[in-house]
């Protein structure tokens, strides 16, 4: 069985999601790693959704959980309105390790089910002689909580070609791939293949750790268009069919990322953002990580 993923121009513009086994996703979603847990980050979280954001991406590792837990109880969101993500860390890989630190993810964001379920970062052999056998073991716990309904999709992060190709013969093939991806940091063939295989990409830090703000190119286009550059970074990621997590603290650059409606990316600049050579990759390869 794998996803379908249906997308049109004219519907994301128009409806704001991309869909993804018959699953709505919110086109834009709102990146909590590094917030600080608590005050601060309940905080930021009530106001991306008083703004409008819609899809929240958390992990066990960021430590925002609880935050988001309690901004939505607060808030008295309805639970078909909020989109939540969250990721199981390496050192929860494994079957029954995955099931355990899935329910403490559920418990801590005081939610019945969570809409996206992530492998937060594939064993490779770098570190791990059997790791095709930790992916595949790990990955079947996710099926299994997406069988049972706790989980609406299932997906990965981070995942290279080799660490997919181990998945792709499974029951259940992942859904999501969320990368590392951004101007100077495009991996197409990772995106290639996952295009080939009806997996959505989701694209994590697209303004590069704030490296995107000091390009040439991007500076020349935010003039041509008089738009900031984050709403150039993320009208690209959109425009190459690949959903943004952008991260900000404030609520006016909350807003400015969101207000990407009333301006269309020529295809001639389109080209021009992909081929942009600066060195902007994080230096996390997951081949190397040693984490």
């Amino acid at each position: 069985m794998s996803a379908f993923v249906f997308w049109k121009g004219e519907d994301l513009i128009l409806n704001k999601y991309f869909i993804c086994n018959n699953i709505k996703i919110p086109f834009i979603g709102y990146g909590t790693w590094q917030l600080p847990e608590g005050c601060e980050a309940i905080n930021c979280i009530k106001n991306a959704i008083s703004v409008g954001y819609k899809h929240i991406d958390t992990a066990s590792y960021y430590g925002t959980e609880e935050s988001i837990g309690i901004a939505i109880e607060e808030m008295n969101i309805k639970r078909d309105e909020i989109f939540i993500t969250s990721k199981v860390w390496n050192d929860d890989r494994g079957y029954d390790k995955t099931i355990k630190s899935f329910e403490k993810s559920i418990k801590k964001l005081k939610l019945n089910y969570i809409d996206l379920y992530l492998i937060h970062w594939p064993a490779d052999i770098n570190k791990y002689p059997d790791w095709e056998d930790i992916n595949k073991s790990t990955w079947r716990a996710l099926v299994d909580l997406y069988k049972s309904k706790k989980i609406k999709l299932i997906g990965v992060s981070n995942f290279k070609i080799k660490h997919l190709r181990t998945l792709i013969d499974q029951e259940i093939v992942p859904m999501v791939n969320q990368i590392e991806y951004h101007p100077g940091f495009i991996q197409s063939d990772v995106v290639d293949f996952c295009k080939e295989n009806n997996i959505l990409v989701e694209a994590w830090s697209p303004f590069a750790f704030g490296k995107v703000f000091k390009n040439d190119v991007l500076i020349n286009l935010s003039k041509k268009y008089n738009r900031p550059i984050s709403q150039i970074c993320i009208k690209w990621c959109l425009d190459n069919n690949i959903i943004p997590l952008p991260k900000a603290n404030s609520i006016e650059k909350m807003r400015e990322n969101l207000d990407i409606d009333n301006f269309m990316l020529e295809s001639d600049d389109i080209l021009k953002i992909n081929k942009i050579t600066d060195k902007m990759f994080s230096g996390w390869d997951p081949s190397t990580i040693d984490f």
